[in-house]
């Protein structure tokens, strides 16, 4: 069995299986009151004051699972989040009541005192400016962020001035996941879909034919399984077929790369749309640059709707390691495109829960995309796919690609677009560092994952961008990230 990455992973996928092995009974509501004790069985607590604390976190982790169209992606658990230091600069030991005095000198509010020949911060009159460890000859002055607000580089983050919890401001939060994962204490967390999806599997539905989208770095997840296992595996379980995601970024790459020629005309430069996290900072933070986002829907919206063109019983399950994938799905517009969306991390809880050994299911043939689909899983991805397409199809455009890896970088791009300096007309923006290959809901977080994806991409029979062989006419499927009515566009 693959190891957890840590406790919280572990923790996760035991509430995870519990409720959809109840689900899968058809015993949920008996089971909901004895999950908790099951995995949390006592009498000694692990890392909490009591059994029945760490209990009623479980309890909380249940509800994320019972998600509903509305309600926000990623959610502070309150009662899980209270271990963490609410003062962020503190001295330590290490002050040695020096004569200098450089940290009263640079304190700008008078918030440092010498007591008992060491140095004191008086945290009510701190400002947290941290000119006082900066100067600090003996480094004794310790600068302990909580994860939470460290790991947000936009600043969503904050703590409540009352209750002394973390709190999410919406208006800047992009959903793309960060604090979920580097959270230590798994105190923000993501909803879940997967319930009704294992009842639809429970009952074996006849009038639906149900896909599984995975996304493509779903290669990098297991350490000894085959994408051609995980889809053995998942058609067991009840999907009718299982499609790369990497299909729809083929042909995203081709229709984006048609359209650069004229967009570049009349815009100074264009930004991918394939990261639901990054557009959002773009319409958030960056609003005179929305004009500028791609108009091509993404690799995963363009799958389904291949699918749904194809099959009118069609429903769609997206998979992959994203929480902003989750968010891009709830929106109105595009709930008639993703029934479901499910992380990595429940894909592995759903197929243990039907007791398939994955490391040793015979492998099954998956229709599959190209090399360069297969790579929008790792940053540079999107911008290789898309010289490629301009190769290919002899389109009349110089791209000059201004690759960000994570947010910090995605930041730097379009604060240096705004200035007029962007040395580029293409930015590629991914809200992870690494790429989707880090994503946030990922079961594995390992350095080779790039080698590993690139691997992947090789084993493709396909060498050159491509109209899927899925559905060899996809001119009827919409590329565009909106839907146009009689009234207005969504």
């Amino acid at each position: 069995m693959k190891k957890f990455e840590n406790h919280v992973q572990e923790i996760k996928y035991k509430v995870q299986k519990e409720l959809i092995k109840a689900e899968l009974n058809d015993n949920l509501i008996n089971e909901l009151l004895l999950i908790p004790k099951r995995i949390i069985p006592g009498p000694i607590a692990n890392t909490r004051c009591c059994i029945y604390k760490e209990r009623a976190i479980i309890n909380e982790r249940i509800k994320n699972m019972l998600y509903q169209y509305g309600d926000e992606i990623i959610d502070v658990i309150d009662i899980a989040c209270d271990e963490c230091p609410i003062d962020r600069f503190s001295v330590t030991e290490a002050c040695r009541g020096c004569l200098a005095h450089h940290c009263i000198e640079a304190c700008p509010v008078d918030a440092i005192d010498i007591i008992n020949k060491r140095a004191v911060i008086n945290q009510k009159k701190c400002i947290e400016c941290g000119r006082c460890s900066k100067v600090c000859q003996f480094n004794a002055i310790s600068d302990v962020r909580r994860p939470c607000i460290k790991s947000c580089k936009i600043g969503a983050i904050d703590i409540d001035k009352e209750t002394k919890k973390a709190i999410i401001d919406r208006d800047k939060c992009i959903s793309c996941g960060e604090c979920v994962y580097k959270c230590p204490f798994g105190a923000i967390s993501d909803k879940s879909q997967m319930l009704p999806l294992v009842r639809l599997l429970r009952n074996n539905n006849k009038n639906c034919h149900l896909y599984a989208v995975v996304a493509p770095s779903i290669a990098v997840q297991y350490d000894n399984v085959t994408i051609e296992q995980i889809n053995h595996a998942l058609k067991k379980i009840g999907f009718h077929m299982v499609v790369e995601a990497a299909l729809g970024a083929d042909i995203a790459a081709v229709t984006e790369a048609g359209l650069l020629e004229e967009e570049l005309k009349h815009k100074a430069f264009v930004t991918t749309s394939c990261c639901p996290a990054f557009v959002s900072l773009i319409e958030k933070k960056y609003p005179e640059f929305i004009e500028n986002i791609s108009s091509t829907a993404s690799p995963m919206i363009i799958t389904s709707r291949l699918i749904k063109e194809k099959d009118s019983k069609a429903k769609v399950v997206f998979i992959g390691p994203c929480t902003a994938k989750k968010e891009e799905a709830a929106k109105e517009n595009y709930r008639s495109i993703i029934d479901y969306t499910i992380s990595f991390e429940e894909m592995r809880a759903l197929i243990d829960a039907y007791e398939i050994d994955i490391e040793n299911i015979d492998e099954e043939p998956i229709p599959n995309a190209s090399y360069f689909g297969r790579l929008f899983a790792r940053s540079g991805g999107v911008s290789g796919a898309m010289e490629k397409a301009i190769e290919q199809y002899n389109i009349q455009v110089e791209l000059k690609p201004v690759v960000c890896s994570g947010i910090a970088e995605c930041e730097k791009a379009l604060k240096m677009a705004k200035a007029g300096k962007l040395n580029g007309n293409f930015i590629e923006g991914m809200a992870c560092e690494g790429g989707c290959i880090n994503g946030p809901l990922s079961m594995s977080h390992k350095t080779k994952s790039r080698n590993d994806i690139e691997n992947y991409g090789k084993k493709s029979d396909k060498h050159t961008l491509c109209q899927t062989t899925f559905m060899p006419d996809s001119s009827k499927v919409i590329m565009s990230r909106f839907i146009k009515t009689a009234d207005s566009t969504i």
